[in-house]
């Protein structure tokens, strides 16, 4: 037979092949999201959730989400006549992406919206659209998330956020009064100092009268500036009275450009349709957020937020990775019978599948605790540790559940056609951004030795689940007893946190999952009875149940 020949075969008579995962509904396939969106306070969001699941899987935008990725941006630092313009170009399917997630309120929803559960509604929206691209994710938290620090200057919110709210996507670099909607991106990191931003050597220097809302200017450099095609970006600089928070646009009040240079874009493992880069401020124009020396405590309103969505983005990526793998068993057979059927692959399938229902709980009742924050003070204890310990375990689970989901569909996962090399380049980024796991397991303890009521309140989460399982039970006196030892505490952090976010996540199976998968949890993470590699679930757990809860479940004939 000829190459046309087969060519022109059913994909079905290549044989042995699965269908590609797309023209599916990723909010209908995914019943643990679903389950946790109605838990959690979101419901009422169901029915745009689930429109927008089924735009979002069609094979179409599964495409664009590819093509961003094969094309990634460009600097033009000069237009043809040798101006300076410091413009990243990006590929249609960017801007495409960009519209669907500006169109649906990814970033602006609980700022938009009074009611409950905001926060979960818009967190939803946001892991459907992540697994379909991580790039784009970025500059919509980081709009989303300007927010809280912005209102530190209420003069400063007053003029930017009814564009930053805007449901329009203007890819214009033009100045902001002339735009429809805009994008925040964020400039703390310096080469000398990483996360050490104390250390950053960037100056501020009042134009006329310092203080609040006044105007200054910017000397310096960012080894990492997030998305320099944003319209405006919040910029940790050293004033007078120390470390400060500042608004610095593109463009300056007069419509001139302001002195905002790309030095280049970096060449990242992944993310790669979004631009990040190295960034010159040459006397720049910016705004002071905030009293100086507070600066910060005031961009910490942002980070709150962005490392609530770096767990969110992770949660999405392990459902993606999971959908694939459970997906790709169903259909393909060896030595006689599914890889679904065979018990090995079964205890594999069925631990990548509780990783990511247990990721997708703790999630959204993150999500949760910022809707209840508003009025709880008890809750605001609540996210200022969670936030970390979420951020710090989800986004670490992540990575090796991309890299066993992998394995799982065998070579044809790692090839480029598939979008397992682009979930594997993208995994490591979340545990990286806003803080690396050591920064989030120091912030666990800060939080800790600040008030003893974090404590408290933390400990009251976990205890909810008590009764039900021994090993639970057992799992929550070790970590009390580590708590009182105060002995070498931060060499022992990663571990501490460990237990909390393990305890956490068992304290949601326990209370709301089913049986099977509350079982299995405890079983193998709480008892001691888990292997160190995936797939090593104890016997008596129910593979299948767990699996068919989260493989998606596509029309077949």
């Amino acid at each position: 037979m000829n190459t046309r020949a087969i060519t022109d075969q059913k994909s079905d008579e290549l044989g042995n092949q699965p269908p590609a995962l797309e023209n599916c509904n990723l909010f209908e396939q995914d019943l643990p999201l679903r389950e946790a969106l109605w838990r959690e306070g979101g419901g009422w969001i169901e029915e745009q959730a689930r429109a927008y699941g089924a735009l979002l899987g069609k094979a179409e935008t599964l495409r664009l989400g590819e093509r961003a990725n094969r094309y990634p941006p460009e600097l033009r630092s000069y237009d043809r006549f040798g101006r300076r313009i410091d413009e990243v170009e990006f590929d249609p399917s960017w801007h495409e992406l960009m519209r669907l997630g500006i169109t649906h309120a990814t970033h602006s929803l609980p700022w938009t919206c009074e009611q409950p559960g905001a926060h979960v509604a818009r967190a939803v929206l946001l892991m459907l659209k992540h697994q379909v691209d991580e790039g784009t994710s970025c500059p919509l938290t980081m709009t989303f998330a300007v927010v809280p620090s912005l209102r530190v200057q209420p003069e400063l919110a007053a003029e930017w956020e009814s564009r930053i709210l805007s449901t329009e996507y203007d890819p214009r670099c033009v100045p902001a009064k002339e735009k429809r909607g805009v994008l925040f991106g964020m400039a703390m990191t310096e080469r000398q100092g990483g996360s050490d931003v104390r250390a950053n050597t960037t100056r501020a220097s009042p134009l006329r009268v310092g203080g609040p809302g006044a105007e200054y200017r910017i000397d310096g450099q960012k080894w990492f500036c997030s998305a320099p095609m944003c319209d405006a970006f919040l910029v940790l600089a050293q004033a007078q009275n120390g470390l400060s928070c500042f608004l610095l646009p593109r463009w300056k009040p007069d419509g001139t450009r302001n002195a905002f240079h790309i030095l280049r874009l970096k060449d990242k493992l992944g993310n790669r349709s979004n631009a990040s880069c190295e960034v010159e401020f040459a006397g720049a124009w910016a705004r002071l957020i905030g009293e100086e020396g507070r600066g910060l405590a005031t961009i910490m309103e942002m980070v709150r937020h962005t490392r609530l969505d770096c767990a969110l983005a992770s949660a999405a990526t392990l459902r993606r990775a999971v959908a694939e793998a459970t997906h790709h068993a169903h259909y393909r057979y060896a030595f006689g019978r599914r890889l679904i059927e065979q018990p090995l692959m079964k205890n594999v399938l069925a631990d990548l599948c509780l990783e990511s229902e247990a990721a997708t709980a703790l999630a959204l009742h993150l999500a949760h605790g910022f809707d209840e924050a508003r009025r709880d003070e008890a809750q605001r204890k609540w996210i200022r540790i969670a936030t970390a310990i979420s951020k710090y375990w989800i986004t670490r689970r992540a990575i090796a559940v991309v890299a066993e989901a992998l394995e799982c569909i065998g070579g044809n996962g790692y090839v480029e056609e598939s979008p397992m090399p682009r979930l594997y380049r993208d995994a490591p980024l979340n545990s990286l951004w806003e803080g690396a796991g050591n920064v989030q397991c120091l912030d666990v303890l800060r939080a800790l030795h600040k008030d003893a009521d974090t404590l408290a309140v933390m400990l009251g989460e976990i205890r909810k689940a008590r009764g039900v399982y021994p090993q639970f039970d057992t799992y929550l006196a070790r970590i009390e007893g580590e708590l009182r030892d105060g002995e070498q505490l931060e060499a022992r952090a990663r571990r501490l946190v460990e237990r909390l976010a393990l305890a956490l996540q068992a304290a949601l199976v326990v209370q709301f999952g089913p049986s099977e998968v509350a079982d299995a949890f405890c079983a193998s993470r709480l008892a001691g009875d888990h292997g160190q590699a995936l797939g090593t679930l104890p016997s008596g757990v129910d593979y299948s149940r767990i699996i068919e809860r989260s493989r998606p479940q596509l029309e077949e004939g």
